[in-house]
């Protein structure tokens, strides 16, 4: 850890003496934000495949209103 130096105020992260660059640490966070993530675009792909449903829905019952007023040709 001694080519490491701890940020001040940032428990989860250090600098990396030689090049500067700051480096989490925090490997318990970085998982929880990894789930997070996963969930998220879980939930993201429920929504858009709802969204694709209820405009389905609503095609087909435009679909029904048109058969059934006699506008629809077919």
């Amino acid at each position: 850890m001694d080519k490491y130096i701890k940020v001040e105020g940032r428990s989860g992260l250090v600098r990396h003496k030689a090049s500067g660059a700051i480096i989490n640490i925090d490997s318990q966070g970085m998982r929880q934000a990894r789930h997070r993530k996963k969930v998220w675009k879980e939930q993201q792909a429920e929504i858009d495949m709802l969204r694709n449903d209820v405009a389905m829905m609503k095609q087909m019952m435009q679909q029904i209103l048109e058969d059934k007023d006699g506008t629809n040709d077919n």
